[in-house]
């Protein structure tokens, strides 16, 4: 046995095996943490006018819940995707649904505001 694999603890192997099954869903939110900002400033952006205090309450309303949608459905959707294809598998399948649960209350937020504050 070489001299550098016996100064390793014992357990060195089953530490990495335990933080290898430990995977968290929030890994694949970095990758999509820049467009989110991008989205969300677009949104928050255009358009312009009306800006008074009420569409500010609306938008900011509408931003945290679609955070709090992506969170909530990166959680729920990572058990559920099968480990048969490798351990990135639930990763993948976790940020595509909470991608599209941010871009579909992002969506449903600008047409409610642009009737709402149409009549404004």
């Amino acid at each position: 046995m070489p001299r550098w694999l016996r100064s390793l603890p014992r357990n060195w192997m089953a530490r990495r095996a335990r933080r290898e099954r430990r995977r968290h869903p929030r890994a694949g939110a970095v990758l999509l943490a820049p467009w989110f900002l991008i989205l969300g400033g677009l949104y928050w952006l255009y358009p312009r006018q009306p800006r008074n205090a009420a569409r500010t309450r609306f938008d900011v309303l509408a931003l945290m819940l679609a955070l709090l949608g992506y969170q909530a459905s990166l959680y729920s959707s990572f058990g559920v995707a099968g480990r048969s294809h490798g351990h990135l598998r639930p990763q993948g399948l976790a940020t595509s649904v909470g991608y599209g649960v941010f871009l579909a209350v992002l969506a449903m937020a600008v047409f409610l505001r642009r009737r709402v504050f149409a009549r404004a």
